[in-house]
């Protein structure tokens, strides 16, 4: 059984995998807007990849024995002026996630809770791909500036990315 500040934290970190993808389902929205039908796509898929973080997470803490709460979904921002900023801001919002992750690791070996540091290892590792991704992003973004060319074929590097399932939690 989980103790109940760790399950209290892993519900709030299920409730903000749940916000990223909100986020970036909402970013998803705006480089449609933009004519930008890769960026739609890389967005799309960070959204997956957020909701298969949550239920992962959820998973883990009804294995625990304990229970999920949900809470509401804090409404995310819905207007960028271009796609540089929006995965600048996609970087510093998985540079929060990434210290969020931390903070439960550290809680659970506070608690002396080894399972779950050991669960939380996956995460830790995948927010190491997470902000790589974004700040390459945010590099060929500058790189492509406002040159149509560049960002055509930005664009054509977005739309390759497809979601790949994480494994379930053992």
């Amino acid at each position: 059984m989980l103790d109940t500040k760790m399950q209290d934290a892993i519900n709030d970190q299920i409730n903000w995998e749940f916000f990223s993808g909100y986020l970036y389902l909402s970013m998803a929205g705006q480089f449609s807007e933009l004519g930008m039908p890769g960026g739609q796509n890389w967005m799309t898929v960070q959204y997956q990849e957020e909701l298969a973080h949550a239920q992962k997470m959820f998973d883990y803490v009804t294995t625990r024995g304990a229970r999920v709460t949900l809470e509401a979904i804090a409404r995310p921002q819905t207007e960028w002026a271009a796609g540089l900023d929006m995965f600048k801001q996609a970087l510093a919002h998985e540079e929060k996630v990434t210290a969020r992750i931390f903070d439960l690791a550290s809680l659970a070996l506070e608690l002396k809770d080894h399972a779950t540091y050991n669960f939380l290892q996956w995460f830790i590792a995948e927010q190491v791909e997470e902000e790589e991704s974004a700040s390459d992003m945010v590099q060929k973004f500058t790189m492509a500036g406002d040159q149509p060319a560049g960002l055509y074929q930005l664009d054509k590097e977005l739309a390759a990315r497809v979601f790949t399932p994480p494994a379930p939690a053992a």
